[in-house]
């Protein structure tokens, strides 16, 4: 029977640039192939699951404010991906109050 293999987070940074406009993550994932890493983002948060032969890289992270993900960019090169996007703008999902 195959051996299970067991899950472990990677270490993960997230910071901001330097006028505060976009989100940079950096994730350490040595050994894994690009073409295995599943990455899934939401506004408020990223999943990351990057297998390789011996164990698999997991995680989950909140992000301290919204982001606008469809403008993520991710590129992986010797086992780093970097991930930049931007914050979402104060107004981006405002509803507009018709007045009576």
């Amino acid at each position: 029977m195959p051996q299970e293999k067991v899950n472990v987070t990677p270490q993960t940074c997230l910071y901001t640039d330097s006028v505060h406009s976009k989100l940079i993550i950096e994730v350490i994932l040595p050994g894994v192939k690009k073409e295995n890493i599943k990455l899934r983002m939401h506004d408020d948060s990223f999943y990351l699951f990057a297998p390789r032969e011996d164990l698999n890289f997991v995680v989950t992270t909140p992000f301290c404010c919204p982001v606008n993900p469809e403008y993520a960019k991710a590129k992986y090169d010797n086992g780093l991906l970097k991930i930049d996007v931007p914050f979402k703008e104060s107004m981006d999902d405002a509803i507009i109050i018709p007045i009576e």
